[in-house]
């Protein structure tokens, strides 16, 4: 399973348009715009998965600086996600000031 990161979304293209446009080279196994979780908006990119790998390369070739809802698309293979720290820090590093 191949993950495609794809960046320079419009906010209109939804989870089909996504599909879609990925369809054309392939299988798409999942499709999803990332959408922020207090506004529900998109957050302009998302993410496709696609079962074969040489048409995921197709279509990261196919469709990367192309226009998708007046948009050019940033598309690349993704990176995996990195690991971030539970200890719910950040802040003033454990120094509290007043």
């Amino acid at each position: 399973m191949t993950n495609i990161y794809v960046g320079n979304l419009s906010f209109r293209t939804d989870d089909d348009g996504l599909r879609q446009a990925f369809e054309a080279f392939g299988t798409v196994h999942s499709a999803k715009v990332v959408m922020d979780r207090e506004t529900g908006r998109s957050r302009g990119f998302g993410f496709v998965e696609m079962p074969d790998g040489a048409a995921a390369q197709a279509a990261i070739e196919g469709t990367n600086g192309k226009d998708l809802d007046g948009r050019n698309l940033r598309v690349n293979e993704a990176r995996p996600r990195e690991e971030r720290p539970r200890n719910g820090g950040g802040g003033f590093g454990g120094q509290r000031r007043f």
